[in-house]
């Protein structure tokens, strides 16, 4: 990892949290050779640099920006190079002594083709009822004006 071991609090990484400072926490599960161990720890990235590159495109990790993506990062199957990369964006290590309660993650909503395209139910029927309406007035309207009186 970096050489800096900082130690930072879930708070001084939650504030990292959008497209100009976007940070994640990561549980980088890696073998460390030069150590000979496993380590688990959860560690901070400032992956803010690499918004615009990540294959994936930033809205995943805007997402994810200030929060645990330990599974995420797992679960997208990324590669050595990936964790490899990860010691350029290293910021710090997690407090140990802090427990991370883990959200469930809500991925970008992500429109279908025709879903951008199609209007609601509501859109749909309106048409319908108003035209009725008007004419209902209308006609209303001319039945009403026999019972005024005539001047």
């Amino acid at each position: 990892m970096g050489s800096d071991n900082k130690v930072l609090t879930l708070a001084e990484i939650f504030i990292h949290n959008n497209s100009k400072d976007c940070w994640v926490i990561i549980n980088a599960k890696c073998w460390i050779q030069t150590e000979k161990h496993f380590n688990s720890s959860l560690q901070a990235y400032d992956v803010t640099n690499f918004l615009a590159d990540h294959p994936g495109g930033d809205e995943i990790l805007l997402a994810a920006a200030g929060k645990d993506a330990s599974e995420e990062f797992e679960d997208a199957g990324h590669g050595s190079a990936a964790r490899l990369m990860l010691d350029e964006f290293y910021a710090g290590e997690m407090d140990p002594s802090i427990t991370v309660t883990r959200s469930k993650y809500v991925p970008p909503k992500q429109l279908r083709e025709n879903e951008e395209k199609s209007p609601g139910l509501l859109a749909k029927l309106l048409p319908i009822p108003v035209p009725l309406a008007i004419l209902g007035l209308g006609s209303a309207g001319l039945n009403l004006s026999s019972l005024l009186p005539s001047t």
